[in-house]
């Protein structure tokens, strides 16, 4: 759960009334939804001990308060990805001073109470408040007291405090009281993934799930560099060809496609099934050179992921052997 900042209110979620809330929110980071950046968890909508955003879908965790926009992987969130105001208001506070280490990673720090790592707070009119968690140390670009506009820059997307992934976690309060921002009125049906009232000025689209990164290797990928963007290496004519594909919000029953074309015609076409549902995943498959070597020429590679005959995501990737 992502706590708020020392400075910032936190109490007991409710639901508001839409004729309340002329507040609307702009996009707080900068970046496509759906291309190159996706929402990985919404608030949970779960009042009990399990979890689900407000489609009645698990792409939410017990307790989870806010907005989670992910980066694809730590090379993206390094090149500097911006973290935006997403209304006007008065900057209440920040924190700038916590490393970018992934909790479980070797010295993450102990974060007694500050789940938000790096962060701002701001006052908005009538009683509104975002506070935007996990930006990079030393990024922070404002301070207290500073008065900003709609897309102003905050600083950038981290991994610091509570994280599991590079992304921004954007909190959004009503005097104090918790609000999801995809339902403010809490009147959201199961399935509806298009709700006629939210606080955004335009509303991301769900994605019940999707392709976060795809490509080649000489062996199965280190789940520490599928996260980190560094899974890529080459293959060589008498290398083994293995194709891996990086994906988020699996379900069970879902399954991952993985297929290799190349000079030679078909060299991988393979289905492979998903057993369980997992925020985020990555699964690969391969083949070893035959006796004379791989083909020179290009190939590419495709992943999908599938569900109930859809696609959810998909991703090419191209791979030249040879000269």
């Amino acid at each position: 759960m992502t706590r708020p900042l020392v400075f910032a209110l936190a109490l007991a979620p409710s639901a508001i009334s839409a004729q309340e809330a002329p507040f609307r929110l702009a996009l707080p980071i900068d970046c496509t939804p759906g291309e190159d950046c996706f929402i990985q968890n919404y608030v949970d909508a779960d009042p009990g001990p399990e979890a689900a955003d407000f489609t009645c879908g698990p792409l939410s965790y017990d307790d989870h308060k806010g907005t989670d926009i992910r980066v694809a992987t730590i090379a993206q969130q390094r090149e500097g990805v911006d973290v935006l105001a997403a209304a006007p208001g008065v900057v209440l506070g920040l924190r700038d001073e916590m490393p970018d280490i992934l909790q479980g990673w070797d010295g993450a720090p102990e974060l007694n109470g500050r789940d938000c790592g790096n962060g701002v707070s701001i006052a908005h009119d009538g009683g509104w408040e975002t506070q935007y968690c996990h930006m990079a140390r030393g990024s922070v670009a404002v301070k207290p007291g500073d008065r900003v506009e709609t897309g102003a820059r905050l600083g950038s997307v981290g991994l610091s405090g509570q994280s599991q992934f590079p992304h921004l976690h954007l909190s959004v309060r009503k005097d104090g009281v918790e609000i999801d921002p995809f339902d403010p009125d809490d009147t959201a049906t199961c399935g509806d993934t298009t709700p006629a009232d939210t606080l955004w000025d335009t509303p991301p689209a769900y994605l019940p799930g999707g392709l976060l990164d795809a490509g080649f290797a000489p062996g199965v990928p280190d789940w520490f560099d599928i996260q980190a963007g560094e899974a890529d290496a080459e293959v060589t004519s008498q290398s083994p060809l293995v194709i891996w594909g990086y994906a988020f919000g699996a379900r069970a029953g879902d399954t991952l496609r993985l297929t290799v074309t190349g000079p030679q015609g078909s060299v991988i076409d393979d289905v492979v099934p998903l057993d369980k549902t997992q925020a985020q995943l990555f699964r690969a498959n391969g083949r070893r050179a035959p006796e004379e070597g791989w083909a020179e020429g290009d190939y590419v590679g495709r992943v999908a992921l599938m569900r109930d005959g859809e696609m959810l995501g998909e991703r090419e990737v191209p791979l030249s052997i040879g000269d």
